[in-house]
């Protein structure tokens, strides 16, 4: 028996074209945002940031690799990591599939972490990904850009994440259970693995010179976690009740079920 209410094809319309209209306006109201976004003063980036990647020994200009636009993901692997965040391996699992349709237009997509190459590689063989990843390690490029703190900071409760300064909840002692399980999940404990965090960051190259253009974190990354948008279309929506996704390799051939 359908535990969700059930009616007719005829209420089913009448409430999906009310839905219609709140979907368009929301679209409306995206792409108003969007052009907030892109109005936002570019800031000069001065400091000598340096970057290892498969190609040797980076500058932030070069990871541009020719193009004028960079989109910098912070993916969650900290130095002493033996796995990257399944939360962000969730959210990479979408970048090979559209990082050639942003090359063809102006646009570099790399990964950033603060583990070293090596380490970067391994995991990045494992999950099959091809995308770009560069290492920052011995960089301040983490910090800078505020997805990575110290401990100091995280005792003090001086960290500032997500354009807000305190004591976040990844910072919580006792640490909260999901931060447990992902710490366990890449093979260290909670407040090593919360003094890395999610984000996302863009750039321009213009006559030689670049700007930080934009940054955004946690849930504002939602957009571009791909299950995320699929789930809130599906018939039950995100129905969580705690954390259910895995690395890829980390299901029990749930794709397989018949």
């Amino acid at each position: 028996m359908a535990t969700h209410m059930t009616g007719t094809r005829e209420a089913w319309l009448a409430q999906r074209l009310d839905l219609l209209e709140a979907e368009k306006e929301l679209t409306r109201r995206s792409d108003e945002i969007a052009r907030q976004r892109q109005s936002l003063p570019w800031v000069r980036v001065d400091k000598a940031y340096r970057f290892e990647t498969e190609q040797g020994s980076a500058t932030l200009a070069d990871l541009f690799a020719g193009r004028s636009q960079l989109v910098v993901y912070h993916f969650m692997f900290g130095p002493d990591y033996r796995a990257g965040c399944p939360s962000c391996s969730s959210i990479a699992d979408g970048f090979d599939g559209f990082v050639v349709h942003l090359a063809n237009h102006d646009v570099t997509l790399t990964a950033v972490s603060r583990a070293p190459l090596a380490k970067l590689q391994v995991y990045k063989e494992r999950m099959g990904w091809s995308f770009p990843w560069a290492s920052s390690v011995g960089s301040d490029f983490n910090f800078d850009f505020n997805v990575s703190f110290t401990q100091e900071q995280q005792h003090e409760g001086t960290v500032e994440y997500n354009y807000q300064r305190g004591r976040h909840a990844m910072d919580m002692e006792p640490a909260p259970a999901p931060v447990v399980e992902f710490a366990t999940s890449c093979g260290t404990d909670a407040p090593t693995y919360a003094r890395d965090r999610p984000g996302m960051s863009t750039f321009v190259l213009e006559d030689g010179v670049v700007y930080h253009t934009y940054s955004t974190y946690a849930r504002g990354l939602d957009g571009i976690w791909g299950m995320y948008q699929w789930l809130d279309r599906a018939p039950k929506g995100r129905n969580e009740t705690g954390v259910w996704w895995r690395r890829h390799d980390e299901y029990e051939n749930e794709t397989q079920r018949a």
